[in-house]
């Protein structure tokens, strides 16, 4: 993966002491320009890497924010052609921004899994983040991703085997997905000594072969400083950038990226 954005932008990064901002928004919430409005939003304000989701009808992982966004997306008519042509858009606009895929292996499936993987290849996008791909049946998915030199961003929970999180850190490529919490997406108050005690577990098997990334739940700088005390080479944020974008706003975007970045530097 050393030509992909992501490898480039951690490397970046290690070198500067900091961890990466991984900033999360729906294609097409509150709408496609809307979408594309927040993207640059939150570049200004320092994120590292974009997480762009396409909107899928059963987002297993999400909690009620970003599965309202989703469901806003389809009903607007966003598909994941829309969302493709949006990647297209923010890679004219960012040539260097590490671009992700978020979304389900259904949308993958249905299309043909090579042919979507490539598809996105063309219009920019340097991986995928799947939380229903399990390690154990990714071999296609994976043999598609290593030929178009794609990022396969697996996740793995607090309570994975260690012998599971050998697996995931070895057919992982870009960053490792830690969940932070048992359940899902939603911003929350605070984290208990179990999450902190999840990263140290993580990056000890990781071993640093390869970066990893804590998400689910941080919404505040104190949160990403918790995760960063705690080892974690990437904070990632969702629910609370949806959250400041309902009404069709992005006003408070940039600050809210730039808070958190402040709270990336070790």
């Amino acid at each position: 993966m050393q030509e992909n954005r992501i490898a480039a932008k951690f490397g970046q990064l290690a070198k500067r002491n900091e961890a990466a901002l991984v900033c999360y928004v729906v294609a097409g919430y509150p709408d496609l320009k809307t979408t594309e409005q927040a993207i640059d939003s939150l570049v200004a304000g320092g994120a590292d890497i974009i997480e762009l989701g396409i909107p899928f009808s059963d987002p297993i992982a999400d909690g009620p924010t970003i599965q309202q966004a989703s469901n806003l997306a389809l009903q607007a008519g966003v598909t994941p052609e829309k969302a493709m042509q949006l990647a297209k858009r923010i890679r004219k606009r960012h040539p260097d921004l590490p671009l992700l895929f978020m979304t389900y292996s259904n949308i993958l499936v249905r299309a043909g899994l090579g042919q979507f993987m490539a598809r996105a290849k063309e219009c920019g996008i340097d991986g995928f983040i799947l939380p229903d791909m399990p390690v154990e049946e990714a071999g296609e998915y994976s043999q598609n991703a290593s030929r178009l030199g794609l990022a396969t961003v697996f996740l793995a929970s607090p309570n994975t085997s260690e012998s599971r999180l050998a697996k995931i850190v070895e057919n992982s490529s870009g960053f490792m997905y830690l969940v932070s919490v048992f359940g899902i997406t939603g911003a929350r108050d605070s984290f208990e000594n179990y999450t902190s005690e999840a990263v140290k577990r993580a990056k000890q098997v990781a071993a640093g072969r390869i970066p990893v990334g804590v998400g689910f739940g941080i919404s505040k700088p104190e949160h990403a400083r918790f995760m960063v005390r705690a080892g974690a080479d990437a904070i990632i944020v969702g629910s609370a950038i949806i959250n400041k974008m309902s009404g069709n706003k992005t006003t408070g975007l940039k600050a809210l990226a730039s808070s958190l970045k402040k709270a990336c530097r070790k």
